[in-house]
């Protein structure tokens, strides 16, 4: 089997599984946001639930629309904490305390390797990167989940990618899944785990398989995962609030396709509107010219993340025809890019930091755009009106790349600054 069908076998007690199965399979941590927990809620009374299944194993995050931009905002924020408060929920992040909800649950110690892990968002497929079994759902089945601890699923088939060859200076994980999004297009993996493995995700730090993970959803993957090995170890040891179990895939494992990728031909790559699969090497758009970067989101808003756009943009100024938004994305990040002297770079830039938030990642707040106007953003969706205003635009890179845009005033690689 593979190590999703392990981990799938694993929780719904049989010995094996096998892709198309439908099975029930019990859930170790499930969470839902600002926008979907209120409709998660509402289904739960429905059903005349008398308690939540386990009050350690729920994360209710105030994360898209908060700090709370508006009363319907806040109305929103406010179901959640109500509903915390009455079940005595251990997870319930306020303001001031939270994050963007698929960096802050790894970075918590609460997402671990073998766990199955639902989400009332789609980028659930984050914490495969911990070598999980991890996938977004709707918020009805996160209502039976929290009263029941279990969920439904169809055994997806696997698809594995295999990486090898040394990545060029400035290439980063999130190059790495815009190239192979480019490949596949937005249907590419539907409804398959999308497994990633060999040389190159093998030396990937964890921060880049994490955002590798975060994107298999915009190839149309049920989930992302990557074989845990010491990284991960060395990773979840010092954070894990629970017991944890490292599966791998059997060397006789069936996947339904296999890709290979050399990761010594892929550049800083640039993912254009409308569609994340609509991929080309950065330094092929230098005539597309920008009003805004936005630096963050659950994609790239570690603290990693931040310190490669600080390198890249120290010393220099924003462009005056140039708005920069840098969004930290929990607070333990946004305090280590204080210590670090990443906040001061930034602002001596001339960007803007934010509070950890979803924020202009889906057209919520704190960088909306308007008509016409083109962003670069470190973000993982640009569909049409994604951003704002639906005749607006939005490109996707890494933060080395979005950093130099932000400089120069369209789209551009480091190696112009003579970095």
């Amino acid at each position: 089997m593979t190590i999703t069908e392990k981990i799938l076998a694993a929780h719904a007690g049989k010995k094996e599984v096998a892709p198309g199965e439908l099975i029930n399979a019990k859930v170790d941590f499930l969470l839902a946001n600002d926008i979907t927990a209120p409709i998660a809620i509402s289904e739960f009374k429905k059903i005349g639930a008398k308690d939540v299944f386990d009050r350690e194993r729920i994360a209710l995050i105030p994360d898209h629309f908060a700090p709370q931009k508006d009363i319907k905002a806040a109305e929103q924020c406010k179901l959640l904490k109500d509903f915390s408060k009455e079940y005595q929920l251990s997870h319930y992040f306020e303001i001031g305390r939270m994050g963007i909800e698929h960096a802050l649950l790894p970075e918590q110690g609460l997402v671990l390797p073998g766990d199955l892990i639902i989400g009332a968002d789609s980028h659930t497929c984050t914490y495969g990167a911990l070598g999980a079994f991890s996938t977004g759902v709707g918020s009805t089945d996160v209502a039976a989940a929290m009263a029941t601890g279990e969920c439904w699923f169809k055994v997806p088939e696997s698809m594995k990618f295999i990486y090898f060859g040394k990545l060029n200076k400035w290439v980063t994980g999130k190059d790495l899944i815009l190239y192979t999004i480019g490949d596949i297009g937005v249907d590419g993996a539907l409804y398959r785990a999308m497994e990633f493995e060999g040389e190159t995700i093998r030396a990937l730090p964890m921060h880049a398989r994490l955002t590798m993970c975060n994107m298999a959803i915009e190839a149309g993957g049920k989930s992302g995962i990557i074989v845990p090995d010491e990284i991960t170890e060395a990773y979840v040891k010092e954070r894990a609030k629970r017991p944890y179990k490292f599966y791998t895939s059997d060397k006789d494992a069936t996947y339904v396709e296999i890709k290979e990728y050399d990761c010594s031909k892929i550049p800083p790559t640039v993912s254009c509107p409308h569609l994340p699969s609509n991929t080309k090497p950065a330094a092929e758009l230098q005539d597309v010219r920008i009003d805004q970067v936005v630096i963050g989101s659950c994609t790239n808003g570690r603290l990693e993340d931040l310190r490669e756009a600080a390198a890249v943009i120290k010393g220099r100024k924003v462009h005056p025809d140039v708005r920069m938004i840098v969004i930290p994305a929990t607070q333990r990040i946004y305090l280590g890019a204080v210590k670090e002297g990443l906040v001061e770079i930034f602002i001596d830039a001339g960007a803007v930091v934010s509070t950890p938030t979803c924020g202009p990642c889906l057209g919520g707040h704190m960088g909306i755009l308007a008509k016409g106007e083109r962003a670069l953003a470190t973000t993982n969706r640009n569909f049409v009106g994604r951003m704002g205003h639906p005749e607006s635009e939005v490109y996707l890179s890494n933060p080395a790349v979005a950093a130099a845009s932000a400089v120069m005033g369209r789209i551009a690689v480091p190696d112009e600054l003579g970095l």
